[in-house]
């Protein structure tokens, strides 16, 4: 099972994005492995985004293969925990105090480590650091790919004459 963080299930949908090709084929190689799926609190972002269509991304999701999963009350001590750290580290750094309440990323991360599922997303920084047993799979950018298989041409040819 691969965990989908709401940017990649965004980009997904979105053909103007320069994530759009990778994020659909992260989502089709899962589908041809464990499985993917996001949680509620993803859920409930994508819902934030679309609140007038949110019986039509419930059947999007659904036509996907893309399963919804609940929380976990294990998670929520995970959670707590790093966003502690989060809010500790955000203190001593001078950026100001963070809210009480977790950011929802920490109750992603904590879901994905307590199910040891990897978790696909664009926002690896804050998951690297405060999640750091959880396999991160970040998309490509079409404009990153394009530069990678040019030096990789490049490369192909050997050395300047």
């Amino acid at each position: 099972m691969i965990l989908l963080d709401t940017n990649l299930v965004v980009d997904a949908q979105n053909p103007s994005s320069p994530f759009y090709a990778s994020s659909q084929q992260i989502i089709r190689d899962a589908l041809s492995g464990d499985g993917v799926g996001i949680n509620v609190v993803i859920f409930a972002e994508l819902c934030a985004g679309r609140p007038e269509a949110i019986d039509d991304l419930k059947a999007e999701l659904e036509d996907a293969l893309i399963g919804l999963f609940d929380l976990p009350s294990e998670a929520a001590p995970m959670c707590g925990a790093a966003y502690a750290r989060y809010r500790s580290a955000r203190r001593r750094s001078g950026g100001g105090r963070a809210s009480s309440i977790p950011l929802p990323d920490f109750f992603i991360g904590a879901h994905a480590e307590l199910m040891g599922w990897p978790l696909a997303t664009r926002d690896t920084e804050r998951y690297r650091r405060y999640f750091p047993n959880v396999k991160l799979i970040e998309p490509r950018s079409v404009k990153r790919l394009k530069m990678r298989f040019a030096r990789s041409e490049k490369s192909d040819l050997g050395p300047e004459s």
